[in-house]
């Protein structure tokens, strides 16, 4: 009797255990995690609160299909929250989680890096005295099967979230019942989004503006994608010099008239040298002169390390992926496409492309573990779900994109609204000089210039984990949330 009550106990503990470690893998659909700390910032101490949760995303008729982690930080020694910003943050991907600008960035912790951007171990963290969160309160959110984001209700079409569009609307209905809970409707609001994540905050922010009323005054886009403003053809082919000037005078491979300038004074004489003859030259395709197309490869040449022969073998349009392994090539290196500064070693010297991207498997190897550390010594957020850097989210529907159109048309509608454009100067995946072609298309006729602005950065695409750039990034930030907020009953028109 005895030996069968233990084999009976023993058999419930386990099935006991075995019941818990499904439920800690399975999203709580609502869920909160609280914890009080400090920050200082610019030398003054900033006492907050940060919330690590879930938060439902409901169908038609209440049911939750699926659950979104968010991280909520507010400052607690602000009483009244009616005139305190909140900034609303996205990273891209599509398929990336927030962990990126949340612990590198703007948070009040950022990842323990060299100044560079490098990896260190120990992997950890410190405080971050650069954040933003002295001027506004800030809310990271990771998409459906991001982070710890994920579906609830498997009946549901994956056509509902994974979308250009399906990702806008689901996201807008999230973040109305967001600032509902949070009581922050009459808050000065900002979208921020990093890559793919400009895509989003794009079409959101007329989104929220058209089908919730909730009107923003400014938008960030960090690293932003095309935002699907047409660019194909001799656009895309021609605008990629200014980029590859950049990237070669960083690593010193530029004729000695040009590498003993500063980079600021290089990239404006490439930039008018792009648009005035680069783009011309390659719209004229096979009617362009023999003599001068050799002169415009040579002036490319010159410009961006590599030969006149490659360049010609090109038809002046040289491919960024070629760039990357071509640059370096007598070297045996490659560079990054995300931040050019980085190097890696292929398997062989030959070949068109590169074997990976030594930036991205850099920031990776950095992230994950941190990241996880952090959530549950810090955040005190207790699960055994995996936090997904990089989530399922295919297929993609990525047609009908318009969010370029969709941001300008938001601005004209809203007289309170700004977008400001932060870009590194060697990010190969998002280019700065395409960044800047987004704001002039946005705005034909020119009367949004004034409401648009850009800064570059002399690092890649997340300039952010540079160390100088970390300050001067946030600085930016932080000057634009205080511009933007506009005088006390200033009235919104033109």
């Amino acid at each position: 009797m005895i030996k069968r009550y233990l084999l009976s106990a023993a058999l419930l503990v386990g099935s006991m255990a075995f019941v818990w470690a499904q439920e800690t893998r399975q999203i709580a659909v609502e869920s909160a995690s609280v914890t009080n700390n400090e920050v200082t910032i610019n030398g003054k101490r900033v006492p907050y609160k940060a919330t690590a949760g879930t938060m439902p995303v409901w169908d038609e008729d209440g049911k939750p299909m699926a659950s979104l982690f968010y991280t909520y930080y507010e400052r607690t020694d602000v009483s009244d929250k009616t005139s305190r910003p909140l900034v609303i943050s996205f990273n891209g991907g599509p398929g990336s989680a927030s962990i990126w600008m949340h612990l590198a960035y703007t948070g009040p912790y950022k990842l323990n890096i060299d100044d560079e951007g490098y990896p260190l171990q120990p992997y950890g963290y410190s405080k971050n005295p650069h954040s933003i969160l002295d001027v506004a309160d800030i809310v990271f959110v990771d998409p459906v099967n991001t982070g710890y984001s994920r579906i609830v209700n498997k009946e549901v079409s994956r056509s509902t979230f994974f979308g250009v569009n399906a990702d806008i609307r689901y996201l807008a209905d999230w973040i109305n019942t967001f600032v509902s809970r949070q009581n922050r409707w009459s808050s000065p609001k900002y979208l921020i989004g990093e890559s793919y994540g400009t895509t989003r905050v794009a079409g959101l922010v007329s989104q929220l503006q058209n089908s919730h009323w909730m009107y923003f005054n400014g938008v960030i886009l960090v690293s932003p994608t095309g935002l699907g403003l047409d660019r194909n053809g001799p656009v895309a082919a021609a605008n990629y010099l200014p980029y590859y000037a950049a990237t070669a005078w960083y690593h010193g491979v530029l004729p000695a008239d040009l590498q003993s300038k500063d980079l600021d004074q290089i990239l404006p004489e490439v930039e008018k040298y792009t648009l005035d003859e680069v783009l011309p030259a390659i719209a004229r395709g096979g009617s362009l002169d023999a003599a001068k197309r050799k002169e415009i490869a040579s002036k490319m040449a010159y410009y961006s390390g590599l030969s006149e022969k490659v360049i010609l073998e090109h038809n002046l349009a040289v491919p960024t992926s070629f760039f990357w392994k071509e640059l370096l090539r007598d070297q045996g290196l490659t560079i990054g496409r995300l931040d050019s500064r980085y190097r890696g070693i292929d398997k062989s010297d030959a070949g068109d492309r590169y074997d990976f991207d030594p930036a991205l498997t850099s920031w990776n190897h950095a992230f994950a573990p941190a990241f996880n550390l952090y959530a549950k010594n810090v955040l005190k957020y207790e699960t055994d779900l995996t936090y997904n850097l990089f989530g399922p989210v295919n297929p993609w529907d990525r047609s009908n994109d318009n969010t370029g159109e969709q941001l300008a048309n938001a601005m004209r509608q809203n007289p309170y609204l700004h977008v400001m454009t932060q870009s590194g100067y060697f990010d190969g995946g998002t280019d700065y000089f395409n960044a800047k072609y987004n704001m002039w298309q946005m705005d034909p006729n020119g009367k949004l210039q004034d409401r648009m602005s850009f800064k570059g950065y002399r690092s890649g695409h997340m300039m952010y984990l540079r160390a100088e750039d970390l300050k001067t990034s946030n600085d930016d930030i932080r000057e634009f949330i205080m511009k933007t907020i506009p005088a006390k009953d200033q009235p919104a028109k033109y």
